[in-house]
């Protein structure tokens, strides 16, 4: 059993949770029904515990050319108070976790950013920061362990923080585009604080991340709960999470990215700026698989598979060509959103054209999916 506990975890407790061992955290994987928090997300709001996520502040002279270097994105790129989604890579292209990494003001002649690992990867990201700092003017700070993260996920997201900040900065939040982060007076436990609001999330809809000091995280989820109890807000576990992540088509780490994949078969090139001058590490090995075709004419591609009957696939289970093996599925469940079921797979190339029909073999019985674009689902903007 792990260890570890979010600062929040009386208030799960106190709302009735499920628990469960998630990168070595024991987080809620369901309060009442994951099928109401997953609903809820998608028509009113959902809120999330997220505090098992890492925070690594990488600020100095040197920030933005040292995560150019470390990451395989052209950090230096991104504007104030912007973020981007990005990896980082061994030497041998391999992911060792995918983050995102937002842009911070910061004093002349210097850089700040905050860089956001998964849970079970965060100290391995900032281990990996740290050494791959050497030779740059940094200073890379874990602030994981005494930093709370929750998140305000859904069509009626905004209306629900807007109670809580002034009238008079409603613009900060109204105004604040998506991948981009500001920080906002909050008023909670009687007083008002300035946290960092980030535009983001892992939900496919419209919503917030608020980060905010471990100590002051349960006034804020019960400030936050108060304000959105007319608007549908409901406390959402992993399982929702989940759900609602796999029909807006986003990988997870463990299942669709790990050590043994590289961004071209993930589908994730566009993020690797081969292009950029600086050296990165990876940089080598991923030219190479590129310049191979993996993902685009050898190897396997990460596709979206829609079932044709009413089981659904899961994770490791195999997919099948007239009977051969081509592949393996890395998420599968039903979606409650779509009424059908939708799955992630990683299949041979030649099978991953959109409207290639495929077989699921679903304990010992094979069922048809089809190769569908992705994300499954789009929120209506």
């Amino acid at each position: 059993m792990s260890e570890n506990y979010t600062a929040l975890y009386d208030q799960h407790k106190k709302a009735g949770a499920s628990f469960t061992d998630f990168g070595g955290w024991q987080m809620p994987l369901k309060y009442e029904s994951e099928l109401a928090e997953h609903h809820a997300v998608r028509q009113s709001a959902g809120l999330f515990d997220l505090s098992h996520m890492g925070e690594v502040w990488v600020s100095g002279p040197d920030a933005a050319a040292f995560l150019d270097y470390a990451l395989v994105g052209k950090l230096s790129a991104i504007a104030v108070g912007k973020a981007k989604y990005s990896l980082i890579c061994d030497t041998d292209g391999g992911i060792i976790d995918d983050l995102i990494s937002y842009r911070r003001p910061s004093s002349e002649g210097s850089d700040k950013y905050l860089v956001v690992p998964n849970a079970g990867n965060a100290k391995v990201v900032a281990a990996a920061l740290l050494e791959r700092s050497a030779a740059f003017d940094v200073a890379v700070q874990d602030a994981s362990a005494e930093t709370s993260l929750i998140a305000v996920q859904g069509p009626h997201a905004e209306a629900i923080l807007l109670t809580l900040v002034p009238a008079e900065q409603h613009s900060l939040v109204t105004e604040l585009k998506y991948y981009a982060a500001v920080e906002v007076p909050v008023t909670y436990d009687g007083g008002t604080q300035d946290l960092l609001l980030a535009r983001t999330g892992y939900t496919g809809e419209d919503g917030f991340e608020v980060y905010v000091p471990n100590e002051d995280a349960p006034s804020l989820w019960e400030a936050l709960l108060e304000a959105g109890e007319g608007h549908g807000l409901i406390p959402a576990g992993l399982a929702a999470r989940d759900s609602l992540r796999l029909e807006a088509g986003m990988p997870l780490y463990g299942n669709e990215l790990s050590r043994h994949v590289n961004a071209y078969a993930a589908g994730l090139g566009p993020v690797v700026a081969l292009a950029k001058e600086s050296d990165f590490v990876g940089k080598e090995a991923l030219a190479a698989i590129k310049a191979a075709g993996v993902g685009d004419t050898i190897g396997q591609k990460l596709v979206g598979l829609k079932g044709k009957g009413r089981r659904a696939a899961r994770a490791h289970y195999s997919a099948l060509k007239d009977g051969s093996l081509i592949g393996e599925v890395t998420s599968g469940q039903p979606s409650p959103t779509l009424g059908y079921p939708v799955a992630l797979a990683y299949v041979d190339v030649e099978h991953s054209a959109v409207g290639t029909v495929i077989d699921v073999d679903l304990r010992g019985k094979a069922e048809p999916f089809e190769v569908v674009p992705l994300p499954f689902y789009k929120r209506q903007k």
